[in-house]
């Protein structure tokens, strides 16, 4: 397990823009220059056993991350918990986990199979989180479990890696709003997930997200290669609560939305 949280980041952020080249571009177009302050990342697994959301909290927990809300997506048929680190300049994380035995008799023997390829000792080894796959796939595998769940053929294809990085809006500079950051994005010809809209949330509900779309990237299945999209780019606008603090939970509603945006447009 990872001591360090920086060198944890650092580790997911390097695989996270092979995986998704958009995102440095992004990253240097809102940087200018500027440090930017990443506000969570999210990980996708299945609730088994072997694999499930504890296993992965495991690994923040064991650097001071604590879980901090729990939520259900009952359409998606997903849970999921956020944690929260002691130091509040640390990313938050966000992890969910597919409710593996309420989808087709056929997705969970599938899905099985792929967990029974994974050894024990790799998901207590310090780099599994950023891994990738752990098990073989061919490619109508993947189209099967696409067919009844993105979220499952996604995980299927990606593994154990960071789905998305977060800018913080509010610790963006020379940004006020999050349509001024939508705007800067659409001019720079990155697009939006509009799904409900391009802003999920409101002030109201104390968050406002957005996201790019996943990037489209080339995927070595057993039997093919295939471009399949990979992980995108979320930006969080927060608001202060009643007491000051800024919220640092999420909303389902707005979380929901943004899983589509590694959906194939």
């Amino acid at each position: 397990m990872h001591t360090d949280v920086n060198a944890l980041f650092d580790a997911l952020w390097q695989d996270y823009i092979e995986m998704t080249p958009s995102a440095a571009k992004v990253h240097q177009l809102l940087a200018q220059g500027e440090e930017i302050i990443n506000d969570h990342i999210a990980l996708r697994t299945f609730n088994l056993d072997k694999v499930n959301l504890s296993v992965l909290a495991k690994h923040f927990e064991s650097i001071g991350y604590v879980a901090s809300g729990d939520y259900h997506f009952e359409a998606k048929k997903l849970k999921a918990k956020h944690f929260e680190h002691p130091d509040p300049n640390q990313p938050k994380v966000f992890i969910s986990e597919l409710l593996v035995e309420e989808f087709s008799p056929e997705l969970q023997q599938k899905v099985k199979a792929l967990v029974e390829q994974v050894k024990v000792e790799d998901t207590l080894a310090d780099n599994f989180l950023y891994s990738g796959r752990h098990w073989n796939l061919d490619f109508d595998t993947y189209q099967a479990l696409l067919a009844e769940s993105e979220y499952a053929a996604w995980v299927a294809a990606f593994g154990y890696r960071a789905n998305h990085f977060t800018v913080s809006i509010n610790h963006l500079p020379g940004y006020s709003s999050i349509r001024e950051v939508n705007e800067t994005l659409k001019q720079g010809d990155f697009v939006l997930n509009s799904v409900g809209g391009e802003v999920k949330g409101s002030p109201e509900v104390l968050l406002e997200q957005s996201s790019t779309m996943a990037d489209k990237i080339s995927v070595s299945f057993a039997d093919q290669t295939a471009e399949i999209p990979s992980c995108f780019y979320e930006f969080a606008l927060r608001y202060p609560k009643a007491d000051g603090e800024l919220y640092t939970g999420f909303v389902a509603a707005s979380a929901d939305k943004i899983f589509e945006s590694t959906n194939n447009g």
